[in-house]
This record gives C-alpha cells, structure tokens and sequence, in this order.
C-alpha cells in the first residue's frame, strides 16, 4: 500500500512538473496562442474589427495567466497520459496492457479532433449568433467572455469525441454488445441528438451539426471495432465447446 502511494505520488509530482513548465511556455509564447484563439473573430468580422477590450488594469495579465495555465495543462496532456498509463500498466494483464495504451494514445487523438472540430465551426457559430442581433447591433467581447466560450466549446468537442472509446470499452467489459447496440440503433441515435441539443455549449445549428453527426458515426464506429476486437473470443469460446 505504502509503495503504492508512493507510485501515485511520482506520477502527480512528474505530471505537476509538466504543467508548470507547459504553463511557462505558454506565457512565452501567448501572443502567438492569443493570435491562434482570436482567428475565428477575425474570420468573422475582418481584420479591421478583431480586438478584445479589457475594463479593468489587471484583465489582461490575468487572462494571460489563465491561457498560459489551460496550455500548460494541454502541453503537458501526452506526459499526463502516459504517467497514467505508468501507473495502472502494473495492475493489468497482458491483453489488457496491449490494449490500454492504443486508449491512451486514440483518446488523445480523439480529444485534439474535437477541439478542432470546435476551432474550425467557431467563425460560422459566431456569425450566426451576430447576424440574429441584427445589422445595428455590434458586438464587443471581452477577453473572458470570448476565450472561456471558445475554449469550452473546445473542450465540450473533445469530450465528446471520447464517446466511441468509451462504447468500446463498455464492449470489451461485457457491458454491451456489439449485437445490442446495432439493435438499440434508433433509440441511441434519438439519445445522441436529444444529448448534443441540451448539453452542448452553443446552440447554433452548426455547432449541433458539427457535434451530432460525428456522435452518430462513433456510434457505428463503435459497433464495427467491438465486431472485430470480440471476434477471437466469440471463435475460441465456440472451440471450447
């Protein structure tokens, strides 16, 4: 138990390591990831009206901090991973070590897909909800307001994107089958579109689109992989008997 806790303790201290020096780049290098955040604005309204106003004199140094603080922690996720990997490796049987690591690595992929995703549908989300105030209201965004709705749209998409791993290992635990999804099909389709519609940061129809046709695909996704990953199972259980 105590080596155990010591083992945790490694890994927390390596993984708090990597954030605070993933933090120190990210304050290096902010303008540059300021410049990256603040495109889909300038996509949006043109390069003439693509500022953030602050209203106070400490606003700016703290919004600084705090995206200096979100990129450490996004520097420093493949290090993070990986001590959590380190750290459950030992306990887990051989198949199961073969396949945690592809988890890890897809998870991270998976999750850096969705925050894309989000980037890439941010201007045309923008746009809409500025054209439905109309042509004499113009909008001007604070730092806060604009980054933290970015970033959580960021970070609601690649949580989201998890969804076909988390199938995956449901099927692999024996909590589901691939059989009882295909069959549940339409209910879980109804379940993803009803989900992505109440929970997801922006309601504006590309955002709902971008996220809920992706869900549908994991879903299928999903379905196939477990076929596949179950298949030398389900043939050695048939040889036993």
């Amino acid at each position: 138990m105590v080596e155990h806790l010591r083992e945790l303790r490694k890994r927390l201290i390596i993984s708090i390591v990597a954030v605070s020096i993933g933090a120190v780049v990210g304050y290096i290098v902010y303008p540059s990831i300021l410049t990256f955040l603040m495109h889909p604005l300038c996509v949006t309204n043109g390069a003439d009206n693509c500022s953030l106003y602050v209203t106070g004199p400490f606003d700016g140094f703290a919004i600084r901090l705090k995206v200096a603080a979100i990129s450490g922690v996004f520097f420093a996720s493949p290090i993070i991973l990986w001590q959590l990997w380190r750290f459950i490796a030992p306990g887990l049987r051989s198949k199961e070590r073969r396949y945690g690591l592809s988890f890890v690595l897809s998870s991270l992929l998976l999750f850096a897909l969705g925050a894309a995703v989000a980037y890439l549908v941010f201007p045309h989300a923008l746009h809409f909800f500025e054209s439905a105030a109309g042509a004499h209201v113009h909008a001007i965004y604070t730092p806060q307001n604009y980054l933290n709705f970015l970033m959580l749209l960021m970070i609601a998409f690649g949580i989201s994107f998890l969804f076909p791993l988390v199938l995956i290992v449901l099927e692999l635990l024996g909590a589901v089958s691939p059989t009882a999804l295909r069959k549940r099909r339409r209910y879980a389709w109804l379940g993803i579109i009803v989900v992505v519609a109440v929970f997801i940061p922006s309601n504006d129809p590309y955002s709902l689109t971008a996220m809920t046709v992706p869900l549908l695909l994991f879903y299928e996704l999903a379905i196939l992989v477990g076929r596949i990953l179950l298949r030398p199972a389900s043939k050695s259980a048939r040889q036993e008997t």
